[in-house]
């Protein structure tokens, strides 16, 4: 049986790719599989995979004939791996030597669902680490107590499925999934459905993902109408949310994050004004669908300046069903 399945998208990488399959190489085990999805790259990008498949061990490639984003290039992974266990690098990330081999026997000692991992960030020749925001470290835990508090960076605000590894049951139980088409923010469901309906979880300080930061042509980095799918992300955070058991205690948390990502994004420059303009009225129109005592618990707790600017936003007129603009 394959030990480890490692799902891996690739979208017109071709400065960045042979890093990454490199890496891949020096993680290869007879019983690992790298799934190599080509998301319908236009570059060298798809030429690069087709060596890589017949050089390194455990390397098979799956191509999109059409371009759907990388949820939907995930789950096409998902839906070929073998593996007891599942894990996620992107296309212009790479890893330590001798890095998976120490995933998995870190997964299999602690015998949990899934287990999180800090990381090392990396811009131009800038190196950070970065952990996960859970003081606890090598000890099984319920998922759902890592959610809370409302206040405070937890778990699910460290959504990077990479930064991690996922025991098989997960996906047979359909908690591995992405909602396909999402093209920004598409680990925000995800990672707040592993930790409502996973039963255990862990978190060790291993070190060997590094996560490349300021690529141009990343969609971070780039201010058009696809950013604006974090709305879409977090109103599935919601929905799902407000019909858990507990929704009373987790739903100020899901409010919290949203109002925090709708204010990162209103003050940020990097959008065309057309897009910016997208923005505020689809952000307007998702601060009147949350529940409205619990938007007003948030707006009293959070700092002045993005209380303010989300007020602002919120009384917004709209003019037949849509916002101003």
């Amino acid at each position: 049986m394959v030990k480890l399945s490692v799902i891996v998208p690739f979208f017109n990488v071709q400065s960045y790719a042979p890093e990454t399959l490199r890496s891949l190489r020096d993680n290869a085990r007879d019983d690992f599989e790298f799934l190599l999805v080509d998301d319908c790259s236009t570059d060298a990008t798809e030429e690069i995979l087709r060596r890589a498949e017949r050089e390194i061990p455990g390397a098979v490639r799956i191509r999109h004939e059409r371009n759907g984003g990388l949820a939907t290039a995930r789950n096409t992974g998902l839906d070929a791996a073998r593996g007891r266990y599942l894990t996620f690098l992107d296309g212009d990330d790479w890893l330590a030597p001798g890095y998976y081999e120490q995933l998995v026997d870190a997964i299999e000692t602690l015998d949990c669902d899934f287990l999180r991992t800090d990381h090392v960030q990396c811009t131009a020749r800038s190196r950070s680490l970065v952990r996960v925001p859970h003081g606890r470290r090598g000890e099984v835990m319920d998922p759902r107590r890592a959610i809370l508090p409302a206040e405070r960076s937890t778990s699910v605000d460290y959504p990077y499925a990479w930064a991690g590894v996922y025991h098989r049951r997960l996906l047979d139980e359909g908690l591995l999934r992405f909602t396909d088409g999402l093209r920004t923010a598409e680990d925000r469901p995800w990672i707040w459905r592993l930790h409502r309906e996973a039963k255990s979880f862990a978190v060790v300080g291993l070190l060997g993902v590094f996560y490349r930061r300021g690529v141009a042509s990343s969609l971070t980095q780039i201010g058009d109408v696809r950013q604006l799918d974090f709305i879409r992300a977090f109103d599935e955070v919601l929905e799902e949310t407000a019909e858990d058991p507990e929704a009373d205690r987790l739903l100020p948390k899901a409010v919290r994050t949203y109002c925090a990502i709708v204010s990162h994004h209103l003050s940020s420059d990097r959008f065309e004004p057309h897009v910016a303009r997208e923005l505020r009225r689809r952000s307007a129109s998702a601060l009147r669908r949350m529940p409205t005592d619990v938007l007003n618990t948030v707006l009293e707790s959070m700092d002045a300046q993005r209380a303010a600017r989300l007020r602002r936003l919120r009384r917004r007129p709209v003019n037949n069903g849509r916002a101003a603009a």
